[in-house]
């Protein structure tokens, strides 16, 4: 008899972005390959408590393949949020394909869009999921990764900046943050290209 030829498994990416809404920093995109050894109890980020995402996190990074990317505000202002998200979301799984030269079968992106068309940089089939932070596993874990450094990412900017409480609301428009604009201005983390920031620069100047 000849050799069994046994089937490679397929390589799927899950990848969800963390900060598209908010009127200060980055907009982070997380890319996960789920391990044999994954996390139990993976969800959307957003329904989870922090303690939890906390500890998902850290069993994600031990047992997968992850990767994030990150575009800074200069460059959201630069090419608006959407390109900016598209970018984030390509720069995070160039990050993991280029960890171990791999090629994915399919990336699973959560929304209605995929980067694919939509910025330069993408170059792998790809697959829209509408609520997919919440019905795919690996969708699951590139939400949780990406929120969980976004978060970090804006409690040091809340320690250079503490008068808009970024370590609280991650820099969405909340009462407080928006008080704190009127009163502060913006810093340079703020994103002028949103309309509540413009307005405040435009009135200043």
């Amino acid at each position: 008899m000849g050799a069994v030829m046994t089937r490679q498994a397929r390589i799927v990416i899950g990848v969800d972005e963390a900060g598209r809404g908010p009127l200060a920093g980055p907009v982070v995109a997380g890319a996960v390959i789920l391990g044999r050894e994954a996390p139990e109890g993976l969800d959307d980020s957003k329904r989870l408590s922090p303690r939890r995402r906390a500890e998902l996190e850290t069993g994600i990074k031990a047992s997968c393949r992850w990767s994030l990317g990150v575009v800074e505000v200069d460059e959201i202002d630069r090419i608006n949020i959407f390109a900016a998200t598209m970018k984030a979301m390509a720069l995070a799984v160039a990050g993991l394909c280029a960890q171990d030269g791999l090629c994915p079968d399919e990336v699973l992106i959560d929304g209605n869009l995929t980067p694919a068309g939509r910025t330069p940089l993408w170059q792998w089939p790809a697959r829209a999921i509408v609520g997919g932070d919440a019905l795919e596993p690996a969708i699951s874990a590139a939400s949780i990764i990406a929120k969980e450094h976004r978060d970090r990412l804006m409690h040091a900017l809340a320690e250079r900046h503490p008068h808009y409480g970024w370590e609280r609301n991650a820099g969405y428009g909340t009462p407080e943050h928006l008080e704190a604009l009127r009163c502060h201005g913006p810093t340079s983390h703020h994103r002028r290209s949103f309309a509540p920031v413009a307005q405040l620069v435009l009135f200043a100047d």
